[in-house]
Protein backbone atom coordinates (compact mmCIF):
# COMPACT_ATOMS: atom_id res chain seq x y z
CA UNK A 1 0.00 0.00 0.00
CA UNK A 2 2.96 2.42 0.82
CA UNK A 3 3.83 1.83 -2.88
CA UNK A 4 0.86 2.53 -4.01
CA UNK A 5 0.85 5.81 -1.92
CA UNK A 6 4.07 7.03 -3.54
CA UNK A 7 2.89 6.10 -6.73
CA UNK A 8 0.09 7.81 -6.95
CA UNK A 9 1.46 10.73 -4.66
CA UNK A 10 2.41 13.27 -7.78
CA UNK A 11 -0.33 14.42 -9.84
CA UNK A 12 1.53 13.84 -13.22
CA UNK A 13 1.57 10.47 -12.46
CA UNK A 14 -2.04 10.56 -11.40
CA UNK A 15 -2.15 12.21 -15.13
CA UNK A 16 -0.26 9.64 -16.94
CA UNK A 17 -1.98 6.43 -15.37
CA UNK A 18 -5.61 7.87 -16.28
CA UNK A 19 -4.36 8.43 -20.28
CA UNK A 20 -3.00 4.99 -20.37
CA UNK A 21 -6.09 3.84 -18.60
CA UNK A 22 -8.11 5.60 -21.04
CA UNK A 23 -6.27 4.18 -23.88
CA UNK A 24 -5.98 0.85 -22.75
CA UNK A 25 -10.23 0.57 -22.40
CA UNK A 26 -10.37 2.31 -26.02
CA UNK A 27 -8.06 -0.82 -27.26
CA UNK A 28 -10.09 -3.19 -25.46
CA UNK A 29 -13.83 -1.68 -26.34
CA UNK A 30 -13.06 -0.96 -30.23
CA UNK A 31 -14.25 -4.76 -31.06
CA UNK A 32 -17.38 -4.13 -28.73
CA UNK A 33 -18.06 -0.42 -29.75
CA UNK A 34 -17.34 -0.43 -33.60
CA UNK A 35 -18.08 -4.19 -34.59
CA UNK A 36 -17.10 -4.76 -38.50
CA UNK A 37 -14.80 -3.51 -40.49
CA UNK A 38 -13.13 0.46 -38.87
CA UNK A 39 -12.13 0.72 -42.47
CA UNK A 40 -15.56 0.41 -44.31
CA UNK A 41 -17.38 3.82 -45.35
CA UNK A 42 -20.21 4.98 -42.83
CA UNK A 43 -21.37 8.04 -44.07
CA UNK A 44 -21.03 10.89 -46.78
CA UNK A 45 -17.34 11.73 -46.77
CA UNK A 46 -15.42 14.96 -44.96
CA UNK A 47 -18.44 15.25 -42.42
CA UNK A 48 -16.96 17.16 -39.96
CA UNK A 49 -17.01 16.72 -36.38
CA UNK A 50 -20.29 16.97 -33.99
CA UNK A 51 -22.37 17.40 -37.11
CA UNK A 52 -24.11 13.75 -36.96
CA UNK A 53 -24.00 12.21 -33.79
CA UNK A 54 -23.91 8.94 -35.20
CA UNK A 55 -20.55 10.05 -36.43
CA UNK A 56 -19.28 12.09 -33.56
CA UNK A 57 -15.96 13.28 -35.06
CA UNK A 58 -17.05 13.37 -38.53
CA UNK A 59 -15.41 11.44 -41.49
CA UNK A 60 -12.76 10.62 -43.81
CA UNK A 61 -11.80 11.17 -47.27
CA UNK A 62 -13.41 7.89 -47.85
CA UNK A 63 -16.12 8.12 -45.98
CA UNK A 64 -14.61 6.42 -42.93
CA UNK A 65 -15.94 7.22 -39.14
CA UNK A 66 -13.05 8.83 -37.86
CA UNK A 67 -13.74 8.16 -34.01
CA UNK A 68 -13.91 4.24 -34.84
CA UNK A 69 -10.19 5.02 -36.10
CA UNK A 70 -9.58 5.98 -33.93
CA UNK A 71 -10.11 3.85 -31.47
CA UNK A 72 -8.68 0.88 -33.54
CA UNK A 73 -5.75 3.17 -33.93
CA UNK A 74 -5.25 3.30 -29.98
CA UNK A 75 -5.03 -0.74 -30.09
CA UNK A 76 -2.39 -0.84 -32.98
CA UNK A 77 -0.40 1.67 -31.21
CA UNK A 78 -0.52 0.19 -27.81
CA UNK A 79 -0.29 -3.29 -29.71
CA UNK A 80 3.41 -3.07 -31.47
CA UNK A 81 4.74 -0.03 -27.65
CA UNK A 82 4.23 -2.89 -25.60
CA UNK A 83 5.25 -5.61 -28.11
CA UNK A 84 8.59 -3.88 -28.95
CA UNK A 85 9.18 -2.91 -25.64
CA UNK A 86 9.31 -6.73 -24.55
CA UNK A 87 11.21 -7.91 -27.74
CA UNK A 88 13.93 -5.01 -27.07
CA UNK A 89 14.03 -5.34 -23.32
CA UNK A 90 14.21 -9.08 -23.25
CA UNK A 91 17.21 -9.41 -25.93
CA UNK A 92 19.12 -6.47 -24.63
CA UNK A 93 19.12 -8.12 -20.97
CA UNK A 94 20.49 -11.33 -22.62
CA UNK A 95 22.97 -9.87 -24.78
CA UNK A 96 23.70 -7.61 -21.78
CA UNK A 97 23.90 -10.77 -19.69
CA UNK A 98 26.07 -12.90 -21.85
CA UNK A 99 28.64 -10.34 -22.33
CA UNK A 100 28.67 -9.49 -18.57
CA UNK A 101 29.33 -12.43 -17.40
CA UNK A 102 31.42 -14.05 -19.45
CA UNK A 103 33.72 -11.28 -20.34
CA UNK A 104 36.87 -11.65 -22.37
CA UNK A 105 36.37 -12.06 -26.21
CA UNK A 106 32.48 -13.00 -25.92
CA UNK A 107 31.93 -9.59 -24.18
CA UNK A 108 34.47 -7.90 -26.79
CA UNK A 109 32.40 -9.37 -29.82
CA UNK A 110 28.79 -8.74 -27.95
CA UNK A 111 29.78 -5.02 -27.36
CA UNK A 112 31.33 -4.66 -30.57
CA UNK A 113 27.73 -5.93 -32.06
CA UNK A 114 26.12 -3.61 -29.86
CA UNK A 115 28.19 -0.39 -31.40
CA UNK A 116 27.02 -1.53 -34.61
CA UNK A 117 23.83 -1.20 -34.06
CA UNK A 118 24.13 2.43 -32.13
CA UNK A 119 25.92 3.83 -35.18
CA UNK A 120 22.78 3.33 -36.65
CA UNK A 121 19.97 5.67 -35.88
CA UNK A 122 17.39 4.00 -34.63
CA UNK A 123 14.47 4.75 -37.15
CA UNK A 124 16.68 4.84 -40.43
CA UNK A 125 17.45 0.86 -38.97
CA UNK A 126 13.50 0.19 -38.65
CA UNK A 127 12.87 2.03 -42.09
CA UNK A 128 15.43 0.12 -43.94
CA UNK A 129 14.17 -2.94 -41.88
CA UNK A 130 10.34 -2.78 -43.20
CA UNK A 131 11.28 -1.88 -46.38
CA UNK A 132 13.29 -4.59 -46.99
CA UNK A 133 11.12 -7.30 -45.69
CA UNK A 134 7.65 -5.67 -46.40
CA UNK A 135 5.09 -3.66 -44.13
CA UNK A 136 3.43 -5.65 -41.83
CA UNK A 137 2.82 -5.60 -37.70
CA UNK A 138 5.44 -8.08 -36.98
CA UNK A 139 7.51 -6.59 -39.36
CA UNK A 140 7.23 -3.36 -37.69
CA UNK A 141 7.69 -4.98 -34.18
CA UNK A 142 10.80 -6.76 -34.62
CA UNK A 143 12.21 -3.56 -37.02
CA UNK A 144 11.58 -1.12 -33.59
CA UNK A 145 13.09 -4.22 -31.55
CA UNK A 146 16.05 -4.00 -33.42
CA UNK A 147 16.39 -0.61 -33.36
CA UNK A 148 15.86 -0.56 -29.54
CA UNK A 149 17.83 -3.37 -27.19
CA UNK A 150 21.28 -1.31 -27.83
CA UNK A 151 20.01 0.95 -24.63
CA UNK A 152 18.97 -2.52 -22.58
CA UNK A 153 21.81 -4.16 -23.36
CA UNK A 154 24.91 -1.62 -22.30
CA UNK A 155 22.06 -1.32 -19.05
CA UNK A 156 22.17 -4.96 -17.93
CA UNK A 157 25.95 -5.82 -19.18
CA UNK A 158 26.90 -2.82 -16.45
CA UNK A 159 24.59 -4.40 -13.52
CA UNK A 160 26.06 -7.55 -14.57
CA UNK A 161 29.49 -6.60 -13.95
CA UNK A 162 28.40 -5.35 -10.32
CA UNK A 163 26.88 -8.57 -9.73
CA UNK A 164 28.84 -11.65 -10.90
CA UNK A 165 31.41 -10.94 -8.23
CA UNK A 166 29.03 -11.43 -5.65
CA UNK A 167 29.40 -14.21 -2.30
CA UNK A 168 26.00 -16.14 -4.06
CA UNK A 169 27.54 -16.04 -7.56
CA UNK A 170 30.47 -17.43 -5.99
CA UNK A 171 28.99 -20.59 -3.93
CA UNK A 172 26.44 -21.48 -6.81
CA UNK A 173 30.05 -21.91 -8.74
CA UNK A 174 31.53 -24.14 -6.05
CA UNK A 175 28.03 -25.50 -5.93
CA UNK A 176 28.46 -27.02 -9.50
CA UNK A 177 26.07 -24.85 -11.31
CA UNK A 178 26.41 -24.61 -14.89
CA UNK A 179 27.85 -21.01 -16.32
CA UNK A 180 24.32 -20.06 -18.02
CA UNK A 181 21.97 -21.66 -15.29
CA UNK A 182 24.16 -19.09 -13.02
CA UNK A 183 24.14 -16.39 -15.23
CA UNK A 184 20.08 -16.53 -15.95
CA UNK A 185 19.02 -17.98 -12.89
CA UNK A 186 21.20 -16.07 -10.32
CA UNK A 187 22.68 -12.77 -11.96
CA UNK A 188 20.02 -11.41 -14.54
CA UNK A 189 16.66 -11.15 -11.93
CA UNK A 190 18.70 -9.07 -9.67
CA UNK A 191 20.62 -7.10 -13.48
CA UNK A 192 16.57 -6.83 -14.19
CA UNK A 193 15.24 -3.33 -12.17
CA UNK A 194 17.19 -1.02 -13.91
CA UNK A 195 16.77 -2.29 -17.36
CA UNK A 196 13.03 -2.43 -16.56
CA UNK A 197 13.18 1.31 -15.84
CA UNK A 198 13.90 2.17 -19.51
CA UNK A 199 10.58 0.18 -20.87
CA UNK A 200 8.72 3.67 -21.10
CA UNK A 201 11.53 5.22 -23.25
CA UNK A 202 11.16 2.19 -25.34
CA UNK A 203 7.44 2.52 -25.39
CA UNK A 204 7.00 5.88 -25.93
CA UNK A 205 9.94 5.78 -28.61
CA UNK A 206 8.13 1.98 -30.57
CA UNK A 207 4.30 4.50 -30.77
CA UNK A 208 6.11 7.01 -32.51
CA UNK A 209 8.13 5.26 -34.73
CA UNK A 210 5.47 3.21 -35.71
CA UNK A 211 3.57 6.07 -36.43
CA UNK A 212 6.60 7.74 -38.68
CA UNK A 213 6.43 4.27 -40.69
CA UNK A 214 2.22 4.26 -41.07
CA UNK A 215 3.39 8.11 -42.06
CA UNK A 216 5.44 7.03 -44.74
CA UNK A 217 3.18 4.30 -46.44
CA UNK A 218 5.00 1.40 -44.33
CA UNK A 219 2.75 0.41 -42.04
CA UNK A 220 0.71 -2.71 -41.79
CA UNK A 221 -2.07 -2.01 -44.72
CA UNK A 222 -4.64 -4.40 -42.67
CA UNK A 223 -4.82 -2.32 -39.63
CA UNK A 224 -5.93 1.57 -38.34
CA UNK A 225 -2.77 3.47 -37.93
CA UNK A 226 -2.77 7.34 -36.36
CA UNK A 227 -0.11 7.75 -38.52
CA UNK A 228 -1.80 6.07 -41.75
CA UNK A 229 -4.65 8.71 -40.58
CA UNK A 230 -2.20 11.54 -40.24
CA UNK A 231 -1.40 10.94 -43.53
CA UNK A 232 -4.58 10.93 -45.03
CA UNK A 233 -5.65 14.08 -43.84
CA UNK A 234 -2.41 15.33 -45.16
CA UNK A 235 -4.07 16.17 -48.56
CA UNK A 236 -6.84 18.52 -47.39
CA UNK A 237 -5.17 19.69 -44.60
CA UNK A 238 -6.89 23.19 -45.17
CA UNK A 239 -10.22 22.26 -45.34
CA UNK A 240 -10.58 19.44 -43.16
CA UNK A 241 -8.01 19.75 -40.89
CA UNK A 242 -9.80 17.65 -38.32
CA UNK A 243 -8.03 14.55 -39.91
CA UNK A 244 -4.74 15.10 -38.91
CA UNK A 245 -5.32 16.92 -35.50
CA UNK A 246 -7.46 14.21 -34.25
CA UNK A 247 -5.19 11.12 -34.57
CA UNK A 248 -2.09 14.09 -33.60
CA UNK A 249 -3.57 14.76 -30.42
CA UNK A 250 -4.12 11.00 -29.54
CA UNK A 251 -0.26 10.44 -30.58
CA UNK A 252 1.07 12.84 -28.04
CA UNK A 253 -1.07 11.93 -25.34
CA UNK A 254 0.08 8.52 -25.47
CA UNK A 255 3.53 9.52 -25.41
CA UNK A 256 2.96 12.15 -22.84
CA UNK A 257 1.19 9.26 -20.68
CA UNK A 258 3.45 6.45 -21.08
CA UNK A 259 6.52 8.76 -19.98
CA UNK A 260 4.76 10.11 -17.11
CA UNK A 261 3.27 6.64 -15.92
CA UNK A 262 6.81 5.25 -16.73
CA UNK A 263 8.68 8.38 -14.37
CA UNK A 264 6.42 7.09 -11.97
CA UNK A 265 6.99 3.75 -11.46
CA UNK A 266 10.70 4.16 -11.73
CA UNK A 267 10.59 6.63 -9.15
CA UNK A 268 8.50 4.39 -7.06
CA UNK A 269 10.56 1.20 -7.46
CA UNK A 270 14.40 3.44 -6.36
CA UNK A 271 12.63 4.48 -3.13
CA UNK A 272 11.66 1.03 -2.84
CA UNK A 273 15.36 -0.15 -3.69
CA UNK A 274 16.86 2.78 -1.36
CA UNK A 275 14.83 1.43 1.44
CA UNK A 276 15.61 -2.02 1.48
Amino acid sequence: MRGLFRFFRKPETVAGTLILAVLAVMALASPLLFPGDPQAIAGPALLPPFQDWSLPLGTDRLGRDVLAELFYGARTSLAVGLAAAAAALALGAVIGTLAGFAGGIADDALMRLTDAFQTVPGFLLALAFVSVVGPSLMVVVIAIALSAWTGPARVARAEVLSIRERDYVAAARVAGMHPLEIAFREVLPNALPPVLALSSIIVAGAVLTEAALSFLGLGDPNRVTWGGMIAEGRAVLRSAPYLSIIPGIALVSTVLGVYLAGEGIVETTAVRRGLS
